[in-house]
């Protein structure tokens, strides 16, 4: 069995390596090395994630995902999450989760096949109120957010997000000497709406030149 460790912030800003001395520190109270480390700046909320789905191709049977909080694993919509349990279930991997005791268990082996399938039923049960409770907070943040944006549009105190100038400068330079864009995605970590914004802003500053 390996331990495979999956570590997610939701952007870039982020910091995901935070939790990675506390799941060195619990996998060797466990008594268990971690094989391998899995980092990414993604969205818990999206099933597009490369770096948790190269995580579960590399698992064998009986490998474990080490997660800090099921939240890190999951803030996805029952379809999605229905969908991501059906690849780890098929894949026969466990889940373990520093904030879910229950799925402790998952480590050990236990002799007794109708205790190991009582602690699987328990973990998956949990699991799920979790993964619940983690997609309704995403939803409840996001109302609020909006919320938020309407109330202060309203009193004309929104000004959107600040713009990036230095990112926003430098992308624009390499626009200017014919950069790919997909070269200019992976400099900059920017998106191809914020490229697609600038790349018509220097073409309307150029024809007004």
């Amino acid at each position: 069995m390996f331990i495979r460790a999956y570590l997610r912030a939701s952007t870039k800003e982020q910091d995901a390596l935070r939790a990675k001395a506390q799941l060195e520190d619990f996998a060797k109270e466990k008594g268990f090395p971690i094989a391998a480390y899995y980092v990414e700046n993604e969205s818990g909320a999206s099933l597009k994630r490369p770096e948790l789905f190269r995580l579960l191709s590399d698992c064998s049977p009986n490998d474990t995902l080490l997660i800090e909080q099921v939240d890190r694993l999951s803030r996805l919509n029952e379809a999605d999450w229905e969908a991501l349990k059906r690849e780890i279930d098929g894949r026969q991997v466990r889940i373990v989760a520093l904030d879910l005791p229950t799925s402790h268990a998952m480590l050990t082996n236990s002799d007794d096949p109708f205790t190991g399938r009582m602690f699987r039923a328990i973990n998956s049960m949990m699991l799920d109120m979790l993964a619940a409770i983690a997609r309704k907070d995403y939803e409840d943040r996001r109302r609020r957010q909006a919320q938020g944006i309407e109330k202060a549009k309203a009193t004309g105190r929104y000004k959107g997000r600040p713009e990036d100038a230095d990112r926003n400068a430098a992308i624009t330079r390499m626009l200017k000497a014919k950069a790919s864009w997909n070269d200019i995605v992976k400099a900059t970590g920017c998106s191809r709406s914020t490229l697609l914004r600038l790349s018509k802003r220097l073409k309307e500053s150029e024809r007004a030149a």
